[in-house]
């Protein structure tokens, strides 16, 4: 069997014709047509905005999401070099005592520095989920707004 060119077969079987089948309370009602019309034209407006809600979160979700990538690279990068001076200071030290002492002073600003780096995050984090999310909660509230 092979599809023919026509538009009445395929595969060598005729195709069904719907424009001759007679659809109860639907033919000749310009009411009834003309409330589907406008349902669909609802529909297709609602699809249309909830696109360009997920367009707009796309593009946010992207930007903040690039933001907090570049926050961590420069917190790690921070951390290394940290380290690295840490270690550099170590190998002069000539007693147990300023190796302790070096060892206490960087153990504190570790602390403090992660602190803050976390809190750093924290709002970045906070910020892209914010960002994130307004785009579809203010499209998604004008939807329902028109609909109701």
């Amino acid at each position: 069997m092979k599809a023919t060119n026509g538009t009445n077969a395929f595969f060598g079987m005729p195709l069904l014709d719907f424009s001759k089948i007679a659809l109860p309370g639907i033919g000749g009602n310009e009411q009834v047509l003309a409330r589907a019309q406008e349902g669909f034209e609802k529909i297709r407006t609602a699809s249309d905005e909830m696109t360009e809600a997920l367009r707009e979160t796309w593009s946010s979700n992207a930007r903040s999401a690039t933001d907090y990538g570049m926050k961590v690279f420069e917190l790690s990068n921070a951390n290394a070099a940290s380290a690295l001076d840490f270690l550099i200071h170590l190998c002069a030290s000539k007693s147990a005592a300023d190796v302790f002492t070096l060892s206490a002073a960087q153990t504190r600003k570790a602390f403090e520095t992660a602190s803050d780096q976390n809190r750093e995050l924290w709002t970045l984090a906070q910020k892209l989920a914010t960002e994130t999310g307004e785009p579809v909660r203010k499209h998604f509230s004008k939807v329902l707004h028109k609909a109701g």
